[in-house]
């Protein structure tokens, strides 16, 4: 669907939502998603600074944060904010990645070329 944390390396953002969630509830388990993603833990620590520091920051949460009752977690963004979805894990996780979209994808003008 879309990517997120550009640089050396490119990772589909369900992976940084699923690693950053798991890392947060059980380190063994995310150490064991990152071998199988072949993400270094030093990335997973960098993802979830950044869901606990930066995206409560982002012009997005500022403006949609208010609309979840109760108020998810932030110091347990993402797995408290994919609480917030409803239905069964699969589709709140199509949930949350649909609100999380404005953030990993730019609007091209029709007929830009790009």
């Amino acid at each position: 669907m879309s990517v997120r944390f550009l640089g050396r390396r490119v990772y589909v953002m369900l992976a940084v939502v699923l690693a950053s969630a798991r890392s947060v509830e059980c380190m063994p388990v995310a150490k064991e998603l990152s071998a199988w993603l072949k993400v270094p833990r030093q990335t997973l620590a960098r993802w979830r600074e950044w869901w606990t520091a930066k995206f409560p920051q982002t012009s997005l949460w500022q403006a949609a944060g208010a609309r979840f009752m109760p108020p998810p977690d932030a110091l347990r963004f993402p797995a408290s904010l994919l609480e917030r979805f409803v239905g069964q894990a699969a589709e709140a996780l199509l949930h949350l990645l649909l609100f999380l979209a404005p953030l990993t994808t730019r609007l091209v003008a029709p007929g830009d070329g790009r």
